[in-house]
């Protein structure tokens, strides 16, 4: 059985246990009663498109900058399968819809509270589940609703494309984040994450860039992750001589570079590599590099990555 908990953190982890055996009142949410799965052959064979994924708040961003995408297709076909679209495959896939208790279903490696369900809708409440214990935290504080294509088209006369886009709370949202964000161009605790990360664009043939991807779902790191702390590999030749270093920096609204925080093994040096850094940003990096900073609804703002910087005597 599912029971709840807290944890701080905001990675969105997936993993899969299993179902338990036995029924725990104090693992359904307040008001939540025990009762039989949902008899969803009354939807069979109407296709749904999540057209809202926000949180509790009714915002499709979080503080962090971290954006809530509605983007799921599914149909139900049966009382345990459901169909799905991928994205890379292009086309529905079924999958095996579990019942755990409650109103909790898992399928296609993700856990929900189905909060409601009918012709026309779907209610659901994204969970985040490690070790069979639902995350009391940000992580299942997000509410998903499905229109049917029918609804859209008959008697919304629009499309999913047109209700997925972010909300004017969405937008006066972001605009208090950037505000705060610019007035603090090189703290990082006002940067948020931009939803089109920092892009680096080599000037020369002498540097090169590499945005790196560190998704490794077994560790916990999902495309979220790589969304909320980009990293990146730059690699500078005829430098003035070979070193690596990695540290964290916070790109403003300019698109200027402004040291962070770096790893130090002897403390008594800290100024010494400060400066070397701060160098290494201020002649090569600022002058080598077109940089535009992070952008959220095309706004933008100071956001914190990672540099991992190498540099060799030798050219290219």
């Amino acid at each position: 059985m599912i029971k709840t908990y807290g944890i701080a953190c905001i990675c969105v982890i997936s993993l899969l246990f299993g179902s338990c055996r036995q029924i725990e009142k104090k693992a359904l949410d307040p008001g939540d009663t025990l009762r039989p799965r949902h008899d969803f052959l009354t939807i069979k064979g109407i296709r749904f498109q999540e057209v809202k994924r926000r949180f509790s708040n009714g915002l499709s961003f979080s503080e962090l900058g971290f954006q809530q995408e509605p983007s799921w297709i599914i149909q139900f076909v049966s009382n345990d399968t459901l169909l799905a679209y991928s994205p890379q495959k292009k086309r529905m896939q079924p999958f095996h819809l579990m019942f755990d208790h409650g109103d909790v279903y898992n399928f296609a490696a993700e856990w929900f509270r189905i909060k409601s369900i009918s012709k026309d809708s779907l209610q659901m409440q994204r969970l985040q589940v490690n070790a069979k214990q639902i995350a009391n935290d940000i992580r299942s504080d997000v509410r998903i609703t499905y229109y049917s294509e029918d609804y859209i088209t008959r008697v919304l006369k629009t499309t999913a494309a047109q209700l997925q886009r972010p909300t004017a709370a969405d937008t006066a949202f972001i605009k208090k984040l950037t505000a705060r964000a610019n007035r603090n161009p090189a703290n990082a605790d006002s940067a948020f994450a931009g939803r089109i990360p920092v892009k680096f664009t080599p000037l020369s043939n002498a540097i090169t860039v590499e945005k790196l991807n560190s998704v490794d779902r077994l560790a916990g790191r999902t495309e979220a992750y790589d969304y909320l702390f980009p990293e990146y590999k730059i690699v500078i030749y005829k430098a003035y001589q070979d070193f690596a270093y990695s540290f964290s920096a916070v790109v403003d609204e300019h698109g200027k570079i402004h040291l962070h925080t770096f790893h130090d093994d002897m403390p008594e040096y800290h100024e010494v590599r400060k400066k070397v850094l701060e160098g290494i940003i201020s002649v090569y990096l600022q002058n080598m590099l077109k940089t535009t900073p992070g952008t959220t609804l095309q706004m933008p703002h100071a956001s914190e990555i990672t540099i991992n910087v190498v540099g060799h005597i030798r050219p290219k």
